[in-house]
């Protein structure tokens, strides 16, 4: 297939589907007819000695052990040596291996290209010296092939992973990610490991979302999948340092840096739409809903408690510093002011999830009335404590206070969810059934279902290890694909990550379809 007939697929593909959040994970079928269900990425600059050698060791070991159709493509980053002939002759030798040019650099712009055009259900990539033992290729895709995970990373971190390499290597990669988990909070243990997996339909969600074109790429895309609550599956490997690495050292890290800061001021400024990435975990039982609670109360009531703990503690520090100069009326009005436009905006973002700009000067304008409500408790309360004694001591005042607040508390947390923040999606208009599939379609695509539909619970399906289906390709005619670096694959140069977001949105739930023979480009190389 030529790169005009890859990007009219990824083009179409988009049209396809409405937005929406991930469907649940399902369990891959174990046939599926001239698809390859694993494409391997092997990025490349002025690698012409190690490519032809790695790349069929690799060809060599997923023929003997992976039960599953696969595909290896080398990226080439607009490589200035032989590194291109080596690709096509590769391409022309070896029936599952097919080549894509770029004329940038940049590694992170080399896997976006190639993983947006790809076919393939499950996406990985690993560096071409092949550091990292294969016998970890078939348990890092696994739990992506089963459906049990949304992404999967090989770790050199990891206690029981053996690594072999220098004390410097070893000192930057642990402190790297040290960084990561004390800026970014980060739970994954090794963000930089070349080794990694991920499902189509999750990168069709995710990548428009991640900037970075080079060493960064997979930090940011880790950190993003995890804050959006993705799955991220981890597999020890035994790894061998590369003496003859090319990777510049300072400037990565140094650019690791920058990369940090801009996704920590993106998260902090809720400026990335995380939330379509959510994915319902199909059965799992904590996803069940109970008769006669709300589902999400509980982790809103901690959240609430912790914010209105926090506020308290804050709105008592401003009541003080003002009483110094002010009434206790005057006082009590400004510190309740303060601490509730705080408050606001902490409940906001923290306790009902809720990102970005959009409705927030509403909301805030709705937790002034709610503040309205807690003046004239706390305002009363004060009043009533005047009439009962004509000159109360501070502590008093203080005590009656805090009384007081726990009181509007109570009924701002519900304000707050019944009203602020009420949870419309059972209010939404439910959407169009979808068409009933023409007899043609149900028959060519059995294993599948209709779109909109629930999924039902698979059998995992597993092909005997002594049969692997794998259909012969034919030698490719020699082509190699071209690709203007972020535009050929997906069209989105200079997008914001927004608006790439919501394009790549509409084949959020995307199916892998059989490919019938009369679908099958005469010059496709699959």
């Amino acid at each position: 297939m030529g790169a005009t007939g890859l990007l009219t697929r990824v083009v179409d593909m988009r049209t396809d589907s409405s937005p929406g959040t991930l469907p649940a994970r399902e369990h891959l079928p174990a046939a599926t007819a001239g698809t390859p269900v694993l494409d391997v990425v092997i990025p490349v600059y002025n690698e012409e000695r190690d490519l032809q050698p790695c790349v069929r060791r690799l060809h060599d070991h997923l023929t003997r052990t992976f039960p599953y159709p696969f595909r290896i493509t080398i990226a080439d980053n607009a490589s200035t040596d032989s590194t291109p002939d080596v690709a096509r002759l590769l391409e022309t030798r070896v029936p599952e291996v097919r080549s894509v040019r770029l004329e940038q650099k940049g590694r992170g712009r080399a896997l976006r290209t190639v993983w947006s055009a790809s076919d393939a259900p499950i996406l990985a990539y690993m560096d071409v010296d092949l550091s990292t033992d294969l016998n970890a290729l078939l348990p890092l895709v696994a739990p992506l092939i089963s459906g049990h995970s949304d992404l999967a990373i090989g770790s050199r971190l990891a206690r029981s992973s053996r690594v072999v390499r220098g004390a410097k290597r070893e000192f930057i990669s642990r402190s790297y990610n040290l960084i990561l988990r004390g800026s970014l909070q980060a739970r994954f243990s090794d963000a930089q490991c070349g080794f990694k997996a991920i499902r189509r339909d999750v990168a069709q969600l995710l990548l428009p979302l991640v900037e970075d074109t080079g060493w960064f790429f997979d930090t940011e895309m880790l950190v993003l999948a995890e804050r959006a609550g993705l799955r991220i599956h981890e597999v020890p490997v035994d790894w061998v340092d590369d003496p003859d690495s090319t990777v510049h050292i300072v400037r990565t890290a140094t650019d690791d840096l920058k990369g940090v800061w801009r996704v920590g001021r993106a998260l902090a400024t809720g400026s990335l739409p995380l939330d379509r990435l959510t994915r319902p975990f199909g059965d799992d039982p904590r996803d069940r809903e109970i008769m006669d609670v709300p589902k999400g109360l509980a982790r809103q009531l901690v959240g609430f408690c912790v914010v209105g703990g926090l506020s308290t503690l804050f709105y008592l520090l401003l009541y003080s510093g003002f009483r110094q100069f002010s009434g206790s009326q005057t006082a009590n009005a400004l510190a309740l002011l303060v601490s509730a436009v705080a408050n606001t905006a902490a409940n906001r973002r923290l306790t009902f999830g809720v990102r970005g700009r959009t409705g927030a000067v509403r909301h805030q304008a709705q937790g002034l009335v709610v503040f309205g409500i807690g003046l004239a408790l706390t305002s009363g309360s004060l009043v009533a404590l005047d009439a009962a004694t004509s000159d109360p001591a501070h502590a008093t005042e203080l005590a009656v206070l805090v009384a007081a607040n726990l009181a509007a508390t109570v009924l701002r947390f519900l304000l707050f969810r019944a009203w602020v923040f009420p949870d419309r999606r059972g209010d939404e208009e439910p959407s169009a059934p979808a068409p009933a599939p023409s007899p043609e379609q149900a028959a060519a695509s059995p294993a599948y279902p209709a779109p909109g539909a629930l999924p039902q619970r698979p059998h995992p399906h597993a092909p005997h290890p002594h049969t692997p289906s794998r259909p012969h390709t034919p030698p490719h005619d020699g082509g190699t694909h071209r690709f203007r670096a972020g535009e050929a694959a997906d069209g989105t140069v200079g997008v914001p990550p927004l608006e790439r977001s919501r394009e790549w949105g509409r084949d959020a739930t995307m199916r892998l379809q059989p490919v019938r023979p009369h679908d099958t480009d005469p010059g496709d190389a699959r």
